[in-house]
Protein backbone atom coordinates (compact mmCIF):
# COMPACT_ATOMS: atom_id res chain seq x y z
CA UNK A 1 0.00 0.00 0.00
CA UNK A 2 1.12 3.64 -0.77
CA UNK A 3 1.49 6.07 1.50
CA UNK A 4 -1.20 8.84 1.68
CA UNK A 5 -0.34 11.99 -0.11
CA UNK A 6 -3.16 14.52 1.10
CA UNK A 7 -3.09 13.40 4.65
CA UNK A 8 -2.81 16.14 7.46
CA UNK A 9 -0.94 15.98 10.50
CA UNK A 10 -4.22 16.55 12.79
CA UNK A 11 -5.63 13.40 10.56
CA UNK A 12 -2.53 11.62 11.54
CA UNK A 13 -2.80 12.15 14.95
CA UNK A 14 -6.23 10.91 15.44
CA UNK A 15 -5.47 7.79 13.27
CA UNK A 16 -2.83 7.11 16.13
CA UNK A 17 -5.21 7.13 18.35
CA UNK A 18 -5.90 3.40 17.42
CA UNK A 19 -2.35 2.60 17.98
CA UNK A 20 -2.76 3.74 21.64
CA UNK A 21 -0.90 7.43 21.32
CA UNK A 22 -2.50 9.98 22.58
CA UNK A 23 -1.87 14.06 22.44
CA UNK A 24 -0.02 15.47 25.36
CA UNK A 25 1.29 18.30 24.41
CA UNK A 26 0.77 21.30 21.95
CA UNK A 27 4.04 23.84 20.91
CA UNK A 28 3.30 26.11 18.15
CA UNK A 29 2.43 23.76 14.96
CA UNK A 30 4.02 20.54 16.41
CA UNK A 31 2.09 18.10 18.53
CA UNK A 32 3.70 15.72 20.80
CA UNK A 33 2.23 11.88 20.95
CA UNK A 34 3.05 9.64 23.53
CA UNK A 35 2.17 6.07 24.10
CA UNK A 36 2.79 3.88 26.96
CA UNK A 37 2.38 0.41 25.07
CA UNK A 38 5.62 -1.38 24.81
CA UNK A 39 7.02 0.87 26.99
CA UNK A 40 6.91 4.73 26.44
CA UNK A 41 7.51 6.40 23.07
CA UNK A 42 6.94 10.30 22.38
CA UNK A 43 6.85 11.30 18.90
CA UNK A 44 6.47 14.65 17.40
CA UNK A 45 3.84 15.41 14.40
CA UNK A 46 3.76 18.69 12.68
CA UNK A 47 0.14 19.78 12.25
CA UNK A 48 1.03 21.21 8.63
CA UNK A 49 -1.62 19.92 5.45
CA UNK A 50 -0.60 18.01 4.08
CA UNK A 51 2.47 16.20 5.63
CA UNK A 52 5.00 16.12 3.40
CA UNK A 53 5.78 12.42 2.40
CA UNK A 54 9.27 11.64 3.41
CA UNK A 55 7.85 13.37 7.09
CA UNK A 56 5.35 10.77 7.10
CA UNK A 57 7.11 7.42 6.12
CA UNK A 58 9.61 8.62 8.96
CA UNK A 59 6.80 8.89 11.95
CA UNK A 60 5.65 5.79 10.53
CA UNK A 61 8.92 4.17 10.72
CA UNK A 62 9.59 5.10 14.41
CA UNK A 63 6.34 4.34 15.31
CA UNK A 64 6.88 0.40 13.40
CA UNK A 65 10.17 0.45 15.26
CA UNK A 66 8.57 0.47 18.55
CA UNK A 67 5.48 -1.23 18.32
CA UNK A 68 7.77 -4.30 16.32
CA UNK A 69 5.49 -3.57 13.27
CA UNK A 70 6.47 -3.39 9.27
CA UNK A 71 4.75 -0.16 7.36
CA UNK A 72 2.58 -2.33 5.77
CA UNK A 73 0.92 -3.71 9.09
CA UNK A 74 0.94 0.08 9.83
CA UNK A 75 -0.98 0.98 7.12
CA UNK A 76 -3.65 -1.33 6.91
CA UNK A 77 -4.52 -0.54 10.93
CA UNK A 78 -4.69 2.98 10.18
CA UNK A 79 -6.02 3.40 7.25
Amino acid sequence: MKLPRDLSGDTLAARLAALGYTITRQRGDHLRLTTSQGGEHHITIPRHDPLKVGTLAGILADVGAHLKLSREEILDRLF
